[in-house]
């Protein structure tokens, strides 16, 4: 797929984890790249590399600003919309803030894209949307109940989507991901993920906490896969792929206790010693769902998706990455 090198893209969360990944992608394209970031949970040092490249422009704002959003749209061909709020525990601590960046943000981001005539605008969705729905694989048209402020915040994305395409002639695409994890994935704080966390716990010798017995199961997907999706949703030629949704996943699950193994299987070539390392297990945490598998059909017919990495050699990849740039740190 030719691109126009004058297209420019604005990523939204552009310095955090997924976000900077999409950056780095897009302007090794040859795209111009605006990066709309608040740093609330993104990182400085995930974009420094590009604050001197003359294709990336950084707006220090916040989405919950419509002049922010107004002014980072300005010449703009595709939205990748991917701040937000994660977390269902933060969520559940506070779940003002979560609507009002989720939802509101959104809302804004939406409006300030329709009137300044993008393209196509593409945003996160999330796998939480499936709430207490049982049936595995996940299909995208069968949903449950939500389960936290998060997730409710997350559909409410895709309705709002949804409308803007019907009321007022947009394109819009979400993508639904599954337990995304790699290369620049904060290991730190209250609310980081279980991949991060683990490879920090198992670098510093400290035996990391399995909540409930490991045979939990997640579709682990690598942060590559999700490159690859935002990419195809926004440049898609295929009006039937326009205007819906997708699992973004690799389409496989994996337990914890299987995570766990693969870690240290990965780890241990660097340091021989976190083989030994104990797991402990812990009571289960409220509101789990115990499994989560993606159906990537819709993905694979409407989008030509064909994911490249699976959960061992996404992993492979994250733990050389972790390695090199946390040891020291």
């Amino acid at each position: 797929m030719q691109n126009n090198l004058q297209e420019k893209i604005l990523i939204t969360g552009g310095a955090g984890f997924i976000g900077s990944n999409l950056c780095d992608h897009f302007i090794a394209k040859g795209y111009k790249v605006v990066c709309l970031d608040n740093f609330a949970t993104g990182f400085r040092k995930n974009i420094q590399h590009h604050l001197t490249n003359s294709s990336f422009t950084l707006i220090e704002g916040d989405i919950r600003n419509m002049d922010d959003c107004r002014r980072a749209v300005e010449g703009v061909s595709y939205v990748l919309h991917q701040a937000a709020l994660g977390s269902v525990p933060r969520s559940i601590k506070d779940p003002i803030t979560t609507n009002d960046v989720n939802v509101g943000g959104f809302l804004n981001m939406l409006t300030a894209s329709r009137d300044a005539g993008v393209k196509r605008f593409v945003y996160a969705a999330s796998s939480s949307t499936y709430g207490d729905s049982e049936s595995l694989p996940k299909v995208e048209d069968k949903i449950g109940k939500p389960l936290s402020p998060y997730a409710i915040t997350k559909y409410v994305n895709e309705l709002y989507a949804d409308v803007f395409s019907r009321t007022y002639g947009m394109e819009t695409i979400g993508l639904r991901y599954f337990n995304v994890f790699g290369r620049r994935q904060d290991p730190a704080g209250a609310y980081a993920a279980v991949i991060p966390k683990f490879v920090l716990q198992f670098m510093n010798h400290e035996s990391p906490v399995i909540n409930g017995d490991g045979n939990y199961s997640r579709d682990f997907t690598y942060i590559d896969n999700v490159v690859q999706m935002n990419e195809l949703a926004m440049l898609s030629q295929n009006k039937e792929a326009l205007n819906t949704v997708y699992n973004t996943a690799f389409g496989d699950r994996t337990t914890l206790k299987e995570l766990v193994g693969y870690l240290k299987e990965f780890l241990s070539e660097y340091d021989n010693a976190i083989k030994s390392v104990e797991v402990i297990h812990g009571p289960q945490r409220a509101g789990d769902i115990p499994h989560s598998l993606a159906s990537i059909d819709k993905a694979k017919q409407l989008l030509n998706y064909n994911p490249e990495f699976s959960i061992r050699q996404g992993l492979k990849e994250a733990v050389a990455w972790y390695w090199e740039n946390l040891k020291n740190a």
